[in-house]
């Protein structure tokens, strides 16, 4: 159409407008996911659709589609090996084993059968997609190590199980895509097993030296960077060249590559980068194009195909995982737990429909239809979001008994940050971090100011030296050392975090950010952004009168708070407070914590004057309002998304603090979690806690209405 004498077509073929609106979908389509509950991948992949020709037919899938979908397939494969934590395998390597060969035979088994009898599918057919079944992605594995359970047995021979399972599945992806790319007559199948057996024997022995060798040798990023992408495609180009599937040398390449690759470092930052915010979400986007709904809700077979997929996936996967369970006479919580890690559907999966898809019979017609692409999603989808929820309600459980509060120990050094940006704040924060840090320790207060890097930056320069010349003369007047850090970030979020990782920070104290207009959140982007990229414990505070001046401290306390490994730390910090200032702490909690506080507080602060009330209802803390008057500091220990105490309740809380609190002195406290930090920006999280929470919600309703029915 001609628009203001411009000649705008559909589909847009051009590579500029192209790029420009993919780079636009991978910006944008993040914000959107998140508010709409959808898994990242799923969401790429409908993004894909709704611009693709079986949607509204605004870009046409051009050779960039060919290119980047390639280079995305190697590089999620690759991150699929790097990513797996083969460190505690030896250990369980038996078992992980043992579950690995079952992963893969029964899934294969059982759906084999499905495909031939009831899809009517041919052999190469119904082997291929039978792969599919059996072939997983460590989705949920960031929900057991924010649960700290990750060095669990059940985990290293779930994790070591993928590893047997997805190399097994892609062998028998490569030997499929062999059969159409060489001659299958005279010695082609021994000749076949030569090249795999001779090729992956390179891999395995050959890039680890060659890697280290390099390491040692050259510390550039970039270098290490281009390295290791280099690697990666050689692999593939290997498999590729002796007529295998390059998929297959990706994935191989980041398997034997972890080690030398921390997963807390530059390096892996570098590829987790690019490939998240390029590569990964242009092949997503590329698969989603060819999706065509027409063919799901329309006169095929599609729904029915995609039913028995899902089936066979969940029904194969819980076999291998009760077989495993019964043979090394383990618990029903690590049965849940490997089931739920080894059920996700997503790299393998995407990498065998593609490859499947892309193959063409002499019929003319595709080894893997319209049907099985589509249903692939429907796969994808469920088993992500059941993969999840088994997990998380697993992990919560174990961990839970594995935690024993009122025999842990602040063993790690104490050391608070204190976050300064506000000239009004600074003496009430300075003093809070002197009644409720460690007497005994030396140089444990930091106070930082982060600057951003801009034209004003001089100015800025002279403003925060004069700000951390305040917080260093409160604190030297109690004679207490305090370090004083300016540093400049483009980010002030960024700031903070890197100065967090830098000096080994425990706690952070900041205080409550002033609204300035209706659209920001109550406890704003900044502590949003702290909440998600760190794991430390995270203090914000408002207060109204000063510290020394308070007569008392409410402590609201969720349940299950003490089985939170940053419980010893807040408890610390409160009955310290308490004694400092000569205040009665006053707790309020449900039965089972509060048996839990007391016996604490018993063993290590006896000296320090408490209450305890029933909190029954966390949902409702607007009973306090009668508790709290305006010489108290109300403190509310919340907890982040995904953790033990966590309750959906807390997404009220800012609203709550508001509007009946307004006149109060408040803390409210993240206690440090275990784990990594929560980070949803990455297209390789593949779920959120915050989807896992709403699936939840909708899982319970169904309970509900199907016990009210019976």
């Amino acid at each position: 159409m001609d628009w203001i004498g411009l000649d705008l077509t559909f589909p847009i073929t051009d590579p500029t407008w192209i790029f420009l609106l993919v780079l636009l979908i991978i910006l944008f389509a993040p914000i959107l996911l998140n508010k709409l509950r959808i898994p990242h991948i799923i969401g790429m992949i409908l993004a894909g659709l709704a611009i693709g020709e079986h949607g509204f037919n605004i870009l046409a899938r051009d050779s960039s589609f060919q290119l980047f979908g390639k280079v995305g397939l190697y590089y999620i494969m690759f991150l699929a090996g790097l990513e797996m934590n083969m460190g505690d395998f030896k250990e369980t390597r038996n078992k992980a084993l043992v579950l690995g060969l079952l992963a893969f035979i029964v899934p294969i088994g059982i759906g084999f059968v499905a495909n031939v009898s009831y899809l009517k599918y041919g052999v190469i057919t119904s082997v291929l997609l039978a792969s599919m079944y059996a072939s997983h992605t460590l989705v949920a594995y960031p929900i057991v190590t924010r649960f700290g359970i990750s060095r669990h047995r059940s985990v290293s021979i779930a994790v070591g199980g993928t590893a047997v399972t997805d190399t097994l599945t892609l062998l028998v992806l490569a030997v499929i895509g062999g059969l159409f790319k060489g001659e299958t007559g005279g010695l082609f199948w021994i000749w076949l097993v030569v090249k795999v057996i001779f090729l992956g024997a390179l891999i395995i022995y050959f890039f680890p030296r060659i890697g280290r060798w390099f390491f040692h040798r050259y510390n550039d990023n970039v270098m290490q960077f281009i390295f290791v992408l280099a690697m990666v495609f050689l692999g593939a180009g290997l498999m590729e060249l002796v007529g295998m599937e390059g998929i297959l040398g990706a994935f191989l390449a980041g398997l034997v590559l972890n080690r030398l690759i921390p997963h807390v470092s530059p390096l892996m930052d570098h590829l987790e980068f690019v490939g998240n915010a390029l590569f990964i979400p242009y092949f997503l986007i590329g698969v989603g194009m060819l999706i065509n709904l027409r063919v799901i809700f329309g006169e095929g077979d599609a729904l029915k195909v995609a039913a028995v997929m899902i089936t066979m996936a969940l029904t194969g996967k819980w076999i291998a995982c009760w077989l495993t369970q019964k043979i090394y006479k383990m618990s029903v919580l690590e049965r849940n737990l490997m089931y739920g890690l080894s059920n996700a559907q997503a790299a393998a999966t995407l990498a065998a429909v593609l490859v499947g898809y892309n193959i063409i019979l002499p019929t003319g017609e595709r080894l893997l239809n319209d049907d099985v692409l589509n249903g692939t999603v429907l796969l994808i989808l469920v088993t992500c979001v059941v993969s999840s929820l088994i997990t998380e309600r697993t992990a919560r459980k174990m961990a839970m008994d594995d935690s024993q509060p009122e025999n842990e120990s602040s063993k790690e050094t104490e050391k608070i940050l204190i976050s300064i940006a506000n000239p009004d704040t600074i003496e009430d924060m300075v003093n809070l971090s002197l009644v409720i840090r460690d007497p005994k320790l030396k140089d444990n207060l930091l106070a930082l100011n982060v600057i951003n890097d801009d034209n004003n930056s001089d100015n800025l320069r002279i403003r925060s030296k004069h700000y951390l010349e305040k917080a260093e003369m409160i604190a030297t007047e109690a004679n207490v050392p305090l370090k004083k850090v300016t540093r400049y970030d483009l980010n002030i979020a960024s700031g903070i975090i890197h100065s967090v990782k830098e000096n080994e920070i425990t706690s952070i104290i900041t205080g409550l950010h002033r609204k300035k207009n209706i659209t920001d959140s109550y406890f704003g982007i900044l502590a949003e952004h702290l909440l998600n990229g760190l794991n430390c414990e995270i203090i914000i505070s408002k207060f109204l009168i000063p510290v020394h001046t308070i007569k008392r401290i409410v402590v609201a306390i969720p349940p299950k708070a003490e089985y939170e490994s940053g419980f010893p730390h807040w408890m610390e910090h409160f009955c310290r407070m308490g004694s400092t200032l000569g205040c009665r702490v006053h707790f309020f909690a449900n039965e089972k914590t509060t048996i839990r506080l007391q016996a604490w507080i018993k063993k290590r602060h006896k000296q320090t004057l408490t209450d305890f009330s029933l909190l029954e209802d966390w949902n409702d803390l607007l009973v306090l309002t009668g508790q709290v008057s305006y010489d108290h500091l109300l403190v509310i220990i919340s907890a982040r998304p995904g953790t033990l105490s966590y309750d959906s309740s807390f997404e009220k809380l800012p609203r709550q603090l508001g509007k009946y609190f307004s006149n109060n002195s408040f803390i409210v406290l993240y206690p440090n979690q275990s784990g990594e930090p929560l980070d949803t920006s990455f297209f390789s999280k593949l779920y959120t806690d915050t989807e896992t929470r709403h699936y939840e919600k909708v899982g319970k309703w169904f309970y509900r209405w199907f016990k009210k029915e019976g």
